[in-house]
């Protein structure tokens, strides 16, 4: 197992035990519209780390945007919703189709053919859903 796997799945087991029933009655009562408010915080100082460009600031702040991301999940999982399964193989998957020039054969020459390309894709998996 690598280090990066390690770590996540650590991460991931350390935030489950924090909703169970022994855990920790803050992270035992978040629902979606609770978590709403952190992740603007948070995405708010991330963005301050990034403005101030420091790269220990940027290091703490991704790390407690990933927690709460990773809470957001775990609630959804106890509910049936989705699992964090879900939210790396939709990601992932959507990465690679809007990314033709990397994992196809589509042929970009500039930044603006690029933006078409992207917005094309996004357009059309709007129309598909």
């Amino acid at each position: 197992m690598t280090k990066e796997k390690h770590s996540f799945d650590s991460l991931c087991s350390t935030i489950s035990k924090l909703r169970k029933e022994n855990g920790c009655p803050w992270d035992k009562k978040q629902t979606s519209r609770t978590l709403k408010k952190h992740l603007l915080e948070e995405m708010k100082e991330l963005t301050t780390a990034i403005d101030d460009d420091s790269p220990e600031h940027i290091c703490e702040e991704a790390g407690d945007t990933i927690f709460l991301l990773l809470l957001l999940t775990q609630i959804h999982t106890e509910n049936g919703n989705f699992t964090i399964s879900d939210v790396l193989e939709g990601v992932n998957r959507k990465m690679i189709r809007r990314h033709p020039h990397v994992f196809g054969d589509v042929k970009i020459t500039s930044e603006m053919e690029l933006q078409k390309q992207w917005e094309k894709i996004k357009l059309q998996e709007k129309t598909e859903k």
